[in-house]
């Protein structure tokens, strides 16, 4: 099981919205310093996911959950997703090779290929999504922030 902490946004009808941040390999991104990547990544892909998992238990906005998915449906995932082109580019790219014996046929035939695997990886995604197996589920549930608060006394009193 591969696990994450999210932050709940909402919660209504048993289905709670969190949102989690996206984490970089390396930790000198959240500290700011380093290699200058974390620029880059500001303006690329978005830093935050916000998604919708199921919760019998109330929840309230801001509290933490740990999430959880299972690895078989991320391998999956990642199988579809990056298999799927790279086998429509081989299989279309030998048989223009066999068919009209150019390379520039091959080419034609790996570049529709690979556009073809990635469609076909894009129409099945969306019903392999669906599977209950394939939905992340909440495996803890932190307390509410406005559950626990410190009060501190001051040492020294005169």
């Amino acid at each position: 099981m591969i696990k994450e902490w999210a932050t709940v946004i909402s919660w209504q009808n048993g289905e709670a919205v969190v949102s989690c941040d996206v984490k970089s390999s390396c930790s000198r991104c959240a500290s700011r310093v380093g290699c200058g990547s974390r620029v880059l990544n500001k303006l690329g892909p978005q830093t935050r996911h916000t998604l919708c998992v199921a919760s019998r238990e109330p929840l309230v906005a801001g509290q933490k959950v740990e999430l959880g998915i299972a690895e078989r449906s991320l391998l999956g995932s990642a199988l579809l997703v990056y298999m799927s082109p790279l086998a429509g580019l081989f299989i279309l790219a030998g048989l223009f090779q066999a068919l009209f014996g150019s390379d520039l046929a091959a080419c034609g035939g790996a570049l529709l290929g690979g556009v073809g695997g990635f469609l076909l990886a894009r129409g099945v995604s969306p019903r392999l999504s669906q599977r209950e197996g394939w939905q992340p589920v909440i495996l803890s549930v932190a307390l509410a922030p406005d559950v626990l608060s410190v009060v501190t006394s001051d040492a020294k009193k005169r």
